[in-house]
C-alpha cells in the first residue's frame, strides 16, 4: 500500500489473526502485521546486528565510581559548574521525552522486528535518565538536585531548546498523518544526532582536564547507546525512502533539511550560551565547527549530500572528542576502574 503524505496513519491492532505472514509483505508503516516476534524471519537484515549490539550494550549507572566527582564538583569554576548543571538539566529532559514518545512512534511501525528495537531504545533512555539522577544524587544535595532538574522551567534558553523538539513530538500527537510521522522521525534523528553532542563534548573536555572523570564515563556509556539509536532512526528513514518514495518529494526533503539546519543552529547557539569562552579547552568557535561537521554527517548519511561546504572533515581542534566517544578505541573502563560493558561486545562504528 502506498501512502499519500496527508493520509492518516492507522494504529496497528495488537491482535491481528488476519495479518500477513509472508516476510516480503512486511512494511515499515501501513503494513498488516501479526505482531509476532520471529527472530528467524526478518525483512530488514540490519535489525539482527542492531538488536544484538544493543543487547550487548547493557550497563548499570551505579557501576561507575563517582567518588572523585564528589570532590571535584565544588571546586569547578563558576562557568564549569553552571555549564554542568544546565547541560545535565537539558539531557535529563531529552531522555525523559524520548522514553515517553517512542511508544507513540511504535504504534504505527508495522515491522515487528523494528518495534523490538524501539522497545530496547525506550529501556535504554530510561537507564540514561537513571544515570543522570545517580550523578545528581551523588554530587549534590536534594535541593540543588531539584533546582538542576527543573532549570528548563526558568532558563529561557533551555526552555526554547526543549520546546523545539517537544512541539514536534506534540504535533504528531495531534496530527498522525504520514508527513507528520516523517517529521517526528526526523526530530528523533536530530535529537540523537545533534542535540546531545555539545553536552557530551563538555563532559569529555572536563575529563581531559582531569575533572569529573566518573561523569564523563557515564556519558560515554550513554553516547554509545545514542549512536545505536541514531543508527536505528537513520535506518528507518532509509527504508521509508525505498518503500514510500512519494513521501520524499523535493518539498519534503527541503522541509527535513530545514529541520536539521534549525537543530544545528540551536545546538551552536546553545553551546555558545552555556559554554561561552570561559571553559578551559573549549570555545564557541570550536563548538560551531564541530556541530556543523556533525550536521554534514547526519545529512549525508541519509543520502542528501552536505549542508556546510567548509565542514566536510572533522575539525582538527576537536579530534580528541572521538577518543572519548568512540567505543572501538577502548575495550575496558577508560578511567581504570573495574571491567565494564566495553568488554562485553564488539563496539559499533559511529559512521553516521
Amino acid at each position: 500500500m502506498t501512502l499519500s503524505e496527508n493520509q492518516p496513519l492507522i494504529k496497528k491492532p495488537l491482535f491481528n489473526p488476519d495479518g500477513d505472514i509472508d516476510v516480503l509483505d512486511r512494511r515499515m508503516i501501513g503494513g498488516n502485521t501479526t505482531n509476532l516476534n520471529d527472530f528467524n524471519n526478518m525483512k530488514y537484515p540490519w535489525v539482527s546486528s542492531w538488536y544484538r549490539q544493543a543487547m550487548n550494550n547493557f550497563w548499570i549507572p551505579e557501576e561507575i565510581n563517582l567518588s572523585q566527582d564528589v570532590k571535584d564538583y565544588p571546586n569547578l569554576s563558576d562557568a564549569e559548574r553552571g555549564a554542568y548543571d544546565k547541560i545535565l538539566s537539558f539531557l535529563v529532559f531529552l531522555d525523559s521525552l524520548q522514553s515517553a514518545n517512542l511508544p507513540n512512534i511504535a504504534e504505527y511501525i508495522t515491522a515487528n522486528e523494528v518495534n523490538l528495537c524501539l522497545s530496547i531504545q525506550a529501556f535504554q533512555e530510561s537507564v540514561h535518565s537513571q544515570s543522570y539522577s545517580y550523578m545528581l544524587d551523588t554530587i549534590c544535595d536534594p535541593a540543588k538536585r531539584n533546582e538542576i532538574l527543573y532549570q528548563w522551567k526558568t532558563d529561557e534558553h533551555l526552555l526554547a531548546r526543549n520546546t523545539f523538539i517537544g512541539d514536534l513530538y506534540n504535533e504528531f500527537q495531534e496530527n498522525r498523518d504520514a508527513r507528520t510521522f516523517l517529521r517526528v522521525l526526523m526530530a528523533n534523528f536530530i535529537l540523537e544526532g545533534v542535540y546531545f553532542y555539545s553536552g557530551f563534548m563538555f563532559f569529555y573536555n572536563l575529563a581531559r582536564m582531569g575533572k569529573m572523570p566518573g561523569s564523563a564515563q557515564e556519558i560515554r556509556y550513554i553516547n554509545r547507546d545514542e549512536n545505536t539509536h541514531l543508527w536505528l532512526f537513520r535506518s528507518i528513514i532509509l527504508e521509508l525512502q525505498k518503500e514510500e518514495p512519494q513521501l520524499f518529494s523535493s518539498e519534503n526533503v527541503a522541509m527535513l533539511r530545514e529541520m536539521l539546519e534549525e537543530g544545528v543552529r540551536q545546538e551552536i547557539a546553545w553551546g555558545r550560551y552555556v559554554l561561552g569562552d570561559e571553559i578551559p579547552g573549549l570555545t564557541g568557535d570550536m563548538v560551531e565547527g564541530y556541530i556543523k561537521y556533525l550536521g554534514n554527517l547526519r545529512w549525508s548519511s541519509l543520502g542528501f549530500g552536505q549542508l556546510y561546504e567548509d565542514y566536510r572533515t572533522e575539525p582538527a581542534d576537536m579530534a580528541w572528542v572521538s577518543q572519548y566517544s568512540n567505543a572501538n578505541m577502548v575495550k575496558t573502563d577508560f578511567f581504570e576502574a573495574k571491567s565494564t560493558a566495553y568488554a562485553k561486545s564488539t563496539a559499533l562504528v559511529d559512521d553516521l
